[in-house]
This record gives structure tokens, sequence and C-alpha cells, in this order.
């Protein structure tokens, strides 16, 4: 489990590394001949034919990229977001909307919910552009992708639309134009608009599934799926150094049924989580399986009580 975003960040970096060689170089050329560089963002919608990856903390204006392409769009856009709390990009998606542009929105139904993006998914509905948030029918999983598509070009990547994205963290994003390319984000994005489309997107704080049942932490496995409290003694509240928090409730986490995940960008929320240490707590949200363990993730102080 601690080496989840170690190999997500891998995977993303590897990605975007054949990519910007595909680009830069060219086909035929040697990776070992040239020395990839980071363009230099501009603030503008890409011309055709263009890619280019930008680093978040180069400038500091990933937001602006994201609504320079935005602003660009005629026809239509996609977007999918796991978190999104930036007025600034919410307002853009609005106006485009309002200049006859066809939006559609897929969001992550916990972060959704949240007190910091339910305003967000409230604007954005009470303007007319539907939302939806992922349902997985077996229960388990998140809405972990953060992109946007319009008719003419897609930007894709670790950007979550939050302000510590854009202006504290390590985050990279893709802007191009490449036809193929972009037709395939974009048949994901509608894929997924299709399959959740019967689930709108929560629009008010907390508007969360009713809870389900409360359970031991041993028995979680056996509740995948539900919206529940798992109880138990928290043995130790472990930071990795990618900044996710684990709530380990047994000796060996390798083999633990349970476990409660923070991930970094809300780990200052809940403070010092050693005062729970060798106290019973409850976690309270979606019981989720990753590799073979069960886990809720917590975003906000109010899913762990003593």
């Amino acid at each position: 489990m601690r080496t989840r975003l170690a190999r997500g960040v891998i995977v993303l970096i590897l990605v975007c590394a054949a990519g910007g060689f595909g680009y830069t170089l060219g086909k035929g050329a040697s990776p070992a001949a040239a020395t990839p560089a980071i363009p230099v963002a501009n603030i503008a919608a890409p011309a055709a034919g263009t890619t280019r990856v930008i680093y978040s903390l180069d400038k500091q204006q990933t937001d602006k990229e994201l609504i320079a392409l935005i602003d660009a769009a005629k026809k239509h856009i996609y977007f999918a977001i796991y978190t999104f709390t930036l007025p600034s990009i919410a307002d853009a998606l609005v106006a485009a909307k309002r200049r006859g542009v066809a939006v559609y929105g897929v969001v992550d139904s916990g972060q959704a919910a949240s007190s910091y993006s339910a305003p967000i998914m409230k604007q954005l509905v009470s303007a007319g552009i539907p939302v939806v948030a992922e349902k997985h029918a077996t229960g388990n999983g998140i809405m972990h992708i953060k992109a946007l598509v319009t008719e003419n070009a897609y930007a894709i990547g670790s950007y979550n639309w939050t302000k510590s994205a854009t202006t504290i963290n390590d985050e990279i994003i893709e802007i191009g134009t490449d036809s193929g390319l972009r037709q395939t984000y974009e048949n994901i994005l509608k894929r997924l608009y299709e399959a959740y489309r019967n689930n709108p997107a929560p629009t008010t704080v907390g508007a969360a599934p009713v809870l389900q049942g409360s359970y031991d932490y041993r028995d979680a496995p056996l509740h995948v799926g539900e919206y529940a409290a798992v109880r138990g003694t928290l043995l130790r509240a472990y930071t990795s150094k990618t900044g996710t928090i684990f709530l380990d409730f047994c000796a060996n986490y390798k083999t633990c049924p349970f476990t409660g995940v923070i991930f970094a960008d809300d780990a200052k929320k809940f403070g010092d989580l050693s005062r729970f240490e060798g106290t019973q707590v409850t976690l309270t949200g979606k019981i989720r399986l990753y590799e073979g363990c069960a886990e809720i993730i917590l975003d906000s102080p109010e899913q762990l009580e003593e």
C-alpha cells in the first residue's frame, strides 16, 4: 500500500517522457542525441500540431493554461477531475456554457461531496452543466482521472484543479492537439459520462450515502463497497515520504485486513494524528479494496472519531 503513489508517479513520468521524446525528437531520432527540455508555459491555447508539457512550479500558472484551453473551445468540452476547488476554472466552464459550448463533466463521488468541492459542483449544475459522479458496479474504486478535452485539443496529467496543485505541489500537465490522442481521450471521457449519467454529482456538503453498518476493522473486507463505520485501536499513524498518512491497526500493515488512508493534500486538516495512537477510533467512509486489503480514504477530520 505504501508504494501506490510511487508507482503512479513512475508510470506518469514514463508516459510523459515517452510522449516528450516522440514529439521533440521525431521519428527515427535517438533519445541520446538530444536533451529534452520543458517548454515555457505561455498561457495560450495550443496551436495545431503542437504539444507541450508544463511543470507546475515553473510559473505556478497551470490553472491559467487550462482556462486558455477552455476559452478557446467553440463546440464542446468534456472533463474528468478528481479534486476540483478552483472557482476560476469553474467560472471559465460556466462562461463556455453561456456562449453555447456543450460542457459535460465527470467527478469522483467522494471528493465532489466534500466541503471544498460541493460549492463548485453547485455552481456548475446551476449553470446547466451536467456533471455526473462515478458509481462503480463493484462499489469499489475512485474516479482519479484529471483530463479535459475540447474539439481541438486535450489536457491531461497529474494536475488536480486546486490551489495547492497550482502553487505548491509538483505536478505536470500535457497540452496537445494530436488528433489521435485527442479522440482517444474524448472517447474515454464520453464512455465514463455515459456509464455514470444516472448518478448526478452531489451539490451539497456531506451528500454522502446513508451509513450501512458499523464493523470491527477485522471484518471490513466483508463489506467492501459499503459506506460504513469501521472501528479499532489505532497502533500507528505513519507518514510516508510522499506525505500520505496511513492509519495502521496491526503491527504488520502488510498482513492487516484494513487501513485508513489520508492523501498528502488533505493531511494538514487532521493535525498531529499521533494523539490517537493507542486509542480506539472509528473511521467513516466508503470501504474500498486495494491489493486485497480493505481501506477507507479520509479527506475530512469528521471521518475520524474517538
